[in-house]
């Protein structure tokens, strides 16, 4: 437990009854404002200020502990000072439901677009003019929607893989769903990337889970005319171990993996040579393709796997995929 947590229950026993409801419920931190309602007076917070039984957090807002505030204090802190209406947001809520898994910093808010707020250290405040309908209303700490978290992250993102990154982390990890992005979508006038983002929700909702599981399907597959596979396929190995294939194309008996980490430490490898031996064992042909690979050399990439393909009884026409392209529409053998 941290220090606020270790003070917590004896500092709040001498609050009024209603002050002492709202720290608890906030990590030990209240507003001034709500200490003045709960019947504190402004010589009675500063004597608790001065005193060290207190300690100012940001301007009109104290934690009633002594100890070193912990995550929950300070994410409290950042919503009291901003105001009413105030909404963790971007990566601070993606902190909080999952999305990510580390805390970020600063702390994002956002609060109404008409409300003049000072952002304090720490925080970045962000403004909307419909964050009251974007709140997610059975959370105690406010928070955005994980489809408006999403959107948001995505409006931000520096380029596309960054905005596919989003989506297909949130449906992978089960956090939303196709409907519910696609719904909230509809409510935004502006959206940046609005098209794309039809296009790679609706491929993460059919088991594209990274951006280059996404990049592979764009740029390799069906840029190409190569057949469609099955995604996200599951397995189980000779050990019991269970698993996932990211393409197979079960007709033809191929595999293909992806591969979109830029380190490759010794004993991924091993991981790796594990699932090839098991289809392997299954009479399977397993290839495996890296970020390079798919997203420098998509259309000798293609090509590979189109070659293999035909060995085991694929008939169908490899396409150029622009101009430039160096495959060429050749019949099949």
């Amino acid at each position: 437990m941290s220090a606020a947590g270790e003070t917590l229950c004896g500092m709040v026993r001498e609050l009024p009854s209603d002050l002492r409801y709202l720290a608890q419920r906030q990590h030990g931190v209240v507003s001034r404002a709500q200490a003045l309602r709960a019947g504190l007076s402004p010589g009675m917070i500063r004597f608790r200020i001065r005193s060290g039984r207190w300690q100012q957090l940001h301007a009109g807002v104290y934690g009633v502990f002594t100890g070193s505030p912990d995550r929950g204090a300070w994410l409290w802190a950042a919503i009291l000072s901003a105001g009413p209406g105030a909404a963790l947001s971007y990566e601070t809520a993606a902190e909080l439901q999952g999305l990510v898994d580390k805390p970020v910093s600063p702390i994002h808010v956002t609060v109404p677009h008409r409300r003049h707020v000072l952002a304090v250290k720490g925080v970045r405040l962000h403004r909307s003019d419909r964050v009251a309908d974007a709140i997610q209303s059975d959370k105690r700490l406010p928070r955005t929607m994980i489809e408006e978290t999403v959107l948001d992250l995505t409006q931000t993102a520096r380029g596309f893989d960054d905005v596919c990154g989003w989506v297909t982390r949130a449906i992978a990890r089960e956090l939303t769903d196709e409907a519910r992005l696609q719904a909230a979508m509809t409510k935004r006038e502006r959206l940046r990337w609005r098209a794309d983002l039809r296009e790679v929700i609706a491929a993460a909702a059919t088991g594209d889970h990274s951006v280059l599981e996404f990049r592979y399907h764009r740029d390799v597959e069906r840029a190409h005319g190569l057949p469609e596979p099955g995604r996200q396929v599951p397995f189980t190995a000779q050990d019991g171990r269970r698993g996932r294939r990211d393409r197979v194309y079960q007709e033809y008996g191929v595999i293909v993996e992806l591969d979109g980490r830029l380190a490759h430490p010794e004993e991924n490898r091993w991981k790796d040579k594990a699932r090839d031996n098991a289809a392997a064992a299954a009479g399977q042909r397993s290839l495996r393709y890296d970020w390079a690979a798919v997203t420098q050399r998509s259309c000798a990439t293609a090509a590979e796997v189109a070659a293999v393909l035909r060995k085991y009884g694929w008939r169908g026409h490899l396409k150029p995929c622009s101009v430039s392209c160096p495959v060429r529409r050749n019949p099949p053998r």
